[in-house]
């Protein structure tokens, strides 16, 4: 069997047409890595150090390279391409402008949260929709199909590189110039890469600090991984990919983990990103008010409890009173090196969201661990 295969057959994945590779596939491999998750039916690298301790305190000290090509765009371009986007969220995207990113909960009829993904405005009529894991792209043309509007919507050659970390500045001023300076948190210009124009935001999926190049060609893929592997060796550059435990400290949300369709948006704390105004439509819009006048049944909130390291949390973990009155489930939580205690995140029932209120957390080793609920980001 070849590398590749034993790698795939290692991981648990039988890989076919369906999961695909990145861009960067290649090189994650040569580096190392040691297992991959599924998102948006491609590869997403999971581990490359034994420790996900060891993997924090690097991020949150060095810099590290991230494939995070999963982060699949859907581009929207045409007459009706701003009309159509604003449908999509309840945010007002009526004043964005290009050279910026926006963070837009995206909703079905019911107000059930459908993705978070980031918009990028690339003028006024063309925008990407930077997404987590569902199938946004069937959604905007069925939307598209049944409305008759003037769009084409498609999944461009666009394929995410993420530089995290404190040590993420220089290493790009470095590489690019010290325009990279200018950038605004969730802004993004276009700077020369390996000869071509591409599009590089200040953003990333850690509360570290980073940038993420939007990679136009996927064919430059392990051209771009070695330029920015070789000018980084200077600044303790490793391998990574999002920190569960930096996430969760983070208070970054993972949509299929934190909240699903069965969630709305004001559940997820997004109440300042949703216009009540009449000035716009979208879809959902009459169910969001409505919860909106009767309030959320619950609201996700942060949990620290003890007991000793948890173990993996590949089920969620009830959550309950110390009667037993059932409150949520932590759908993350791992042990945090820096806080000395487990944290999570949980969805919690109304009546016992209160910063300080304590609870219990039902962990798969039979034990009852004393916990608080906390805010986020811890």
């Amino acid at each position: 069997m070849s590398e590749n295969g034993t790698l795939m057959a290692q991981s648990g994945l039988n890989m076919s047409r369906r999961i695909r590779r990145t861009p960067f596939t290649d090189k994650v491999e040569e580096h190392g890595v040691r297992g991959f998750s599924v998102v948006n039916h491609m590869l997403l690298p999971k581990a490359f150090t034994p420790s996900v301790e060891d993997d924090y305190w690097h991020l949150r000290e060095h810099v590290q390279i991230w494939d995070v090509a999963v982060q699949r765009q859907v581009q929207i371009t045409g007459p009706d391409a701003a009309r159509l986007v604003q449908l999509m969220t309840p945010r007002d995207v009526r004043s964005a402008k290009v050279g910026q990113c926006l963070y837009v909960p995206m909703i079905d009829e019911n107000a059930g949260m459908l993705n978070d993904p980031v918009l990028i405005k690339l003028a006024d009529d063309k925008f990407w929709l930077s997404i987590a894991d569902s199938d946004v792209l069937f959604w905007a043309k069925g939307l598209a199909l049944g409305l008759r509007l003037n769009v084409t919507i498609e999944e461009p050659d666009v394929s995410p590189l993420a530089i995290q970390g404190p040590k993420a500045a220089p290493l790009m001023v470095e590489l690019f110039g010290d325009a990279i300076h200018d950038l605004g948190y969730f802004q993004f210009g276009m700077f020369d890469v390996l000869g071509t124009q591409q599009l590089i935001a200040r953003s990333g999926y850690s509360k570290q600090g980073g940038f993420e190049i939007y990679l136009q060609g996927g064919h430059l893929g392990s051209d771009l991984w070695d330029m920015i592997w070789q000018a980084g060796q200077a600044y303790n550059i490793t391998p990574g990919c999002p920190n569960l435990i930096e996430r969760i400290e983070g208070g970054l949300m993972s949509y299929g983990n934190e909240f699903t369709r069965d969630n709305n948006p004001l559940e997820c704390g997004f109440e300042s990103l949703c216009y009540f105004g009449d000035e716009i439509d979208y879809i959902g819009k009459d169910a969001l008010h409505d919860i909106a006048k009767q309030g959320p049944n619950k609201v996700l909130r942060g949990v620290k409890f003890g007991g000793g390291k948890a173990p993996p949390c590949g089920k969620p973990f009830p959550v309950t009173t110390h009667n037993g009155v059932q409150l949520g489930q932590v759908t993350s939580g791992i042990y945090s090196p820096r806080l000395e205690c487990n944290v999570g995140m949980s969805m919690i029932a109304k009546g016992y969201w209160d910063f300080g209120t304590e609870l219990l957390v039902h962990t798969p080793d039979g034990i009852a661990r004393e916990g608080t609920i906390e805010s986020l980001p811890f």
